[in-house]
C-alpha cells in the first residue's frame, strides 16, 4: 500500500545525455538524400544564398530575381535569372523558357534555354527546346531535342582570333556522342 504510492514532484532532468559517444564517422545519408548530395554538391561552393523551390511547390507565372536558384518542383512560364545560376534539380519539370547566367539540368525542362555563360544538361536531365549560350555541355545518358546557337562569350569578346561565333546544331546521333533522339 506505501509501496504504490507515486510522487508528484518532478524529477530532476540530467542535462547531459549519458550515452555520448564521440570520434564517432557520421552515419550515412539516408537513401532519399545520396543521390541528391552529388547533384547539390555545385550549390555549396556559391559565395551568396541560393534560393530553394522545394519538390511540392507549383508555380504558374514568372520567376525573376537576382539570385542564384534551385528548383526542385514544377514550373510554367518564364524563369528569368539575369545573370545568376540557375540548376533545375532531378524531381524538377519546368514547361517554361529559361534565362540565366548559367544553367545545370539535373531534372525535365521543355522550353527555350537561355544561359549567358554556360548550359549543363547532366545525365538523366532532359532538355526539349532551343539552347542559346557561349559553352554547352551535354552528358553521356542526357537527353537533347532542339537547336544549339552559340553565342560569343563575355570573356572572349575581346578574342580577334575566334573563327565562328556562331554554330547550329541538331540532336542527331551524328551531332554527337551520348545524344538521344526521337
Amino acid at each position: 500500500m506505501w509501496g504504490n504510492k507515486k510522487s508528484h514532484t518532478p524529477q530532476a532532468v540530467d542535462p547531459e545525455p549519458k550515452n555520448w559517444q564521440t570520434n564517432q564517422p557520421p552515419k550515412p545519408a539516408p537513401a532519399s538524400w545520396q543521390g541528391t548530395t552529388n547533384i547539390y554538391k555545385d550549390l555549396m561552393g556559391s559565395a551568396g544564398a541560393t534560393a530553394w523551390l522545394g519538390s511540392s511547390l507549383h508555380v504558374k507565372g514568372e520567376i525573376s530575381g537576382n539570385e542564384d536558384l534551385c528548383i526542385d518542383g514544377t514550373v510554367e512560364g518564364l524563369v528569368h535569372l539575369d545573370g545568376q545560376k540557375l540548376t533545375v534539380g532531378a524531381t524538377a519539370k519546368l514547361t517554361a523558357d529559361v534565362i540565366a547566367g548559367e544553367v545545370i539540368v539535373y531534372g525535365t525542362v521543355k522550353g527555350n534555354v537561355h544561359g549567358k555563360g554556360k548550359i549543363e544538361i547532366k545525365k538523366g536531365g532532359s532538355v526539349n527546346g532551343d539552347l542559346t549560350t557561349a559553352q554547352i555541355i551535354i552528358e553521356d545518358g542526357a537527353y537533347f531535342k532542339g537547336s544549339i546557337a552559340i553565342e560569343k562569350s563575355a570573356e572572349k569578346e575581346g578574342d580577334k582570333n575566334v573563327f565562328s561565333r556562331t554554330a547550329s546544331a541538331s540532336a542527331t546521333p551524328a551531332a554527337g556522342a551520348g545524344l538521344k533522339s526521337l
